[in-house]
């Protein structure tokens, strides 16, 4: 079965992670895969490392509709005549291959309020006659979703939920280096956020949650990785509190899986926009615990009292709360780290994503048949 995977982003976000694990965990001998990316695409060399066929179009970067990138697919999809056209996020190209003929596949990577235009009266009507007519099959990577895409007027018969899969991260490593590597000193505690700087991710709730506990005396450091259009705020929020030394700003790593490693509790504060935090994933599989808001997809990784805790968004009071109620109960941590890596081995593992996805993948061709 031949499968084109289309992408139009230039950076590496958690789409493009996923569509990397897609690809070097799909069949081979089942399905003939490439992938068409704008071009000057970062994915480019992750893919080509992977061996698979990649089609740089000429087409307008980071968007999913450009009415002039149309033509561009078609030409592209006559050429290599696919079974099935799976796009992340291209709604040009899912117009392209419809109008070629070709089964589409669509995943839906967000998860974010919908706005009233689109879930109200005839804008909801209309938004649902698109996506209905563009896609044979929606694949949601959440419940929320599929909330999301149901709101709008989606029908939930073309919709698949398949949870993010991630490759667990290895424990083995240096912690003591590690730990002086970002200056964790003895006896303190490692809480992390990764996340964009964004104001939507909720970084300033976690700084005051973190202000509130090392206030009360205990012993933590709060790191935030990333960067983002917010960084310049948030830095400005930790220098009035005085809390350099205590709430340390990583920017960018490019090796994160370093600072999960000394991690004891990871944070996601979402309130805008959050499907399947892949970092969130990620700790789970070295049983790290998570508080996390009640916001998006953070409901579906992380489950209340079982391998984390869920706060309301936008409440650093609750924020705080869990967190200390982690670090003072070490038998709640061990039940809820145990926890953690049971979960993910049972549901967000690479291969049973891969595996889900390969199964719709033969649905809608069996369909077209």
């Amino acid at each position: 079965m031949k499968i084109i995977e289309v992408s139009s982003d230039t950076n590496i976000g958690g789409a493009g992670r996923c569509l990397l694990v897609l690809l070097n965990e799909m069949d081979k001998s089942r399905f003939d895969v490439s992938v068409v990316l704008p071009k000057n695409s970062l994915l480019k060399p992750k893919i080509s490392e992977l061996g698979v066929k990649i089609v740089e179009a000429d087409i307008a970067p980071d968007k999913s509709l450009d009415f002039s990138a149309i033509r561009t697919f078609m030409k592209i999809f006559k050429a290599e005549r696919p079974d099935i056209v799976h796009t992340h996020a291209s709604m040009s190209a899912r117009i392209a291959a419809k109008l070629c003929g070709i089964k589409v596949i669509y995943t839906r990577h967000s998860v974010f309020p919908p706005s009233k235009s689109i879930s109200k009266g005839i804008g909801k009507l209309i938004n649902g006659l698109v996506n209905n007519i563009f896609a044979d099959k929606i694949i949601a990577v959440a419940e929320a979703a599929k909330d999301n895409l149901t709101e709008t007027g989606v029908s939930e018969k073309k919709i698949e939920v398949i949870l993010n899969g991630v490759y667990p991260l290895s424990a083995e490593c240096n912690k003591a280096e590690l730990k002086r590597r970002f200056g964790v000193l003895e006896g303190e505690k490692v809480i992390s956020i990764v996340a964009r700087l964004e104001d939507i991710k909720g970084h300033n709730y976690f700084i005051k949650a973190a202000d509130k506990l090392l206030k009360k005396g205990i012993k933590a450091k709060f790191f935030i990785a990333g960067t983002g259009s917010y960084e310049k705020q948030l830095k400005e929020q930790v220098s009035a509190l005085r809390r350099e030394s205590d709430i340390v700003f990583t920017g960018f790593l490019t090796d994160v899986e370093n600072l999960l490693r000394i991690t004891d509790i990871q944070v996601n504060a979402s309130y805008g926009t959050e499907a399947t935090s892949l970092s969130l994933l990620e700790g789970m599989s070295l049983g790290i615990p998570a508080v996390v808001s009640d916001f998006g997809g953070n409901t579906g990784v992380i489950s209340d009292g079982q391998n984390g805790i869920v706060v309301p968004a936008k409440n650093a009071e609750k924020l705080a709360d869990a967190l200390e109620l982690l670090i003072s109960d070490a038998w709640l941590y061990e039940k809820m780290s145990r926890k953690s890596k049971r979960i993910f081995s049972e549901k967000f593992t690479a291969s049973i994503m891969t595996e889900k996805t390969e199964k719709v993948y033969e649905e809608v061709a069996e369909e077209k048949r």
